[in-house]
């Protein structure tokens, strides 16, 4: 817990608190729940503002050292049902970084060109580059998510699948990149409020689509596909961590913990001068 005069902290780092464990089951999380978390709405808020500085601090570390050679990277996957909140993730969370520093890359239904090559060719173009950080809204797990839920592949070619995904993550992770895999996590009544809310906002009917409810229809299929991908694609390397999410304001400090601790593990430093500081400083104040 933080000390006097600092923002409310996690009693425990989200990394460890959120990260699913074997025989995890989705069925067991409350989307409302905070977990290992103690304040309130207003604290989670101020908690937020404060470390924007240290997640922008760790990112232009990894930038910098991009430039000087290093392969150090972070890729974050954000999955969840329609409305819970990864556009906020990106707004409040990642937009605290400088954005020459980020790659974000927001993954819709397939193009013709995509669907005549493997599922993974479209995620490997988009993969970050070195120094980068990378977030993907939405992304290769649709392939295993969405077509388990309508039957569009077998159990043969769905296996197929979760190995490539765990070899393509294994391979991200051998050359430098930090995978932060986030299911933010919010209940069937809390996605009703939401897409009803759109609705009562002519400023937000951008937003919603019909083809909204048509998924909505297939909520438990999908809470049982997600479990599954759970169960084939955490891994020591890239395990996934499930956010509740019915409080917007959690989501979002849960997310930053996992993205503060993601690149704290690169040990990162800033690069050193490949010039005289001292000689550069004359010559600078005689110029």
């Amino acid at each position: 817990m933080a000390g006097e005069g600092k923002a409310l902290e996690f009693e425990q780092d989200p990394a460890g608190t959120l990260a699913i464990t074997p025989g995890f089951l989705l069925s067991s999380v409350d989307p409302d729940s905070t977990p290992g978390y103690p304040g309130a709405k207003s604290d989670g808020e101020t908690l937020l503002a404060d470390l924007d500085g240290r997640v922008k601090e760790l990112q232009e570390m990894l930038f910098a050292e991009g430039k000087f050679g290093s392969n150090k990277r972070v890729l974050l996957i954000l999955q969840a049902m329609d409305t819970a909140g990864k556009g906020g993730i990106v707004g409040h969370v990642v937009a605290a970084m400088d954005p020459q520093g980020v790659e974000l890359t927001a993954f819709k239904a397939p193009t013709d060109e995509e669907k005549s090559h493997d599922f993974l060719w479209r995620i490997e173009t988009a993969v970050p580059g070195a120094g980068m950080v990378g977030v993907f809204d939405r992304s290769h797990y649709e392939d295993v998510l969405i077509h388990r839920v309508h039957g569009w592949a077998d159990e043969s070619e769905l296996e197929r699948r979760y190995a490539a995904i765990n070899a393509f993550e294994a391979r991200l992770a051998e050359q430098g990149t930090a995978i932060v895999k986030v299911m933010l996590h919010i209940s069937r009544d809390e996605q009703k409020k939401r897409l009803l809310a759109r609705l009562d906002d002519p400023s937000k009917h951008w937003k919603y689509s019909p083809g909204d409810l048509a998924e909505r229809a297939h909520w438990d299929a999908y809470m049982d596909a997600f479990q599954k991908v759970f169960d084939k694609t955490s891994t020591a390397v890239a395990p996934w961590h499930v956010v509740p999410a019915n409080r917007k304001w959690f989501a979002r400090i849960a997310v930053q913990g996992l993205l503060i601790t993601a690149l704290e593990g690169l040990s990162l430093q800033w690069p050193a001068a490949e010039f005289d500081v001292e000689a550069e400083r004359e010559r600078v104040a005689a110029s």
